[in-house]
């Protein structure tokens, strides 16, 4: 990978590993609907522009629906659940819980395409890293409550069936596109919500759930796509995911620094299980090498 590559991944990694920090500090005074689409909206209004200026934002909108399911799926829902769960959970527990992505992603690919077999070591990744979320749970099993624990898991399973959307039905609408125009629909959906309470949510919420907010809208959601997309353009998509694995530990690292959350041994071996399980069951047998192609032909 180039030195661009690491710098953009580097970035990435910390980009999407803040924002369960930047959650727990908002939801302190923010409700997770008012949230969510001020998230939104601000994303909105700053990749708006570069859609627009690519020429990407009609040819987003003419596979409506699944834009639409895409929204709700990988913005709306598990943003609002996030949101609400983290009331409740320390943000470190949610980096760590949102790591097994990968491993209910691997699944659904089984479900839903029969090309994608699932080999002794992929089956063997997915019960450690399950594994790993059971000593997880467990250890966190009298924290937050049970509803806590469902929304993280709906947060889960949404995550892992939108790039399925994606690959299905969005794959060749411009990335932007998608961006910008999930982002429009998802702030209309909480307008109605939201709007009518903001101000007396601008005139109660103090400086530190105020800047985590806007955080959250610039850097954890217009820049993170800019970089991703980047990101994607350097290294490719496969590479790019990888960055999935090391989002919880900077979750984890920044709620122990920042907000003093405890982070045990035990909360090291779930994770390093959970790690260990996503790797093994998403990867990949490289493809058999292709027979050399035949030496061209003189023209006489």
């Amino acid at each position: 990978m180039s030195r661009r590559g690491w710098i953009l991944f580097g970035a990435m990694c910390v980009v999407w590993g803040i924002p369960y920090l930047l959650i727990k500090v908002a939801v302190r005074e923010i409700g997770p609907a008012e949230l969510v689409f001020l998230r939104t909206a601000m994303g909105a209004v700053l990749l708006l522009p570069i859609a627009l200026a690519r020429r990407e934002l009609r040819a987003s909108l003419r596979p409506w629906l699944p834009l639409l399911v895409y929204t709700v799926v990988e913005i709306g829902l598990p943003w609002l659940l996030l949101s609400d769960a983290e009331r409740h959970v320390d943000s470190s527990f949610t980096g760590l819980v949102i790591a097994g992505v990968p491993l209910v992603a691997a699944v659904l690919a089984r479900l839903t395409n029969r090309d994608e077999r699932l080999t002794a070591g992929r089956v063997g990744g997915l019960l450690i890293g399950f594994a790993g979320v059971a000593v997880l749970l467990g250890f966190h099993a009298g924290a937050g409550g049970l509803t806590a624990m469902l929304e993280l898991g709906g947060v889960v399973v949404c995550y892992a069936i939108g790039p399925l959307i994606i690959e299905r039905w969005l794959s060749d609408v411009p990335r932007y596109g998608v961006a910008a125009a999930s982002l429009v629909v998802g702030a209309l959906m909480f307008a109605p919500v939201a709007v009518p309470g903001l101000p007396d949510l601008a005139r109660h919420v103090t400086l530190r759930p105020a800047l985590a907010a806007l955080a959250l809208a610039v850097i954890c959601t217009a820049l993170a796509f800019v970089l991703f997309f980047a990101l994607i353009a350097e290294v490719g998509g496969v590479r790019a995911t990888v960055i999935t694995f090391v989002n919880p530990a900077v979750a984890v690292l920044l709620g122990a620094l920042v907000l003093g959350e405890d982070v045990t041994p035990l909360t090291g071996v779930a994770f390093a299980l959970i790690l260990a399980g996503s790797v093994l069951s998403t990867r990949r047998r490289a493809p058999a090498p292709e027979p050399a192609p035949a030496e061209p032909v003189a023209a006489g």
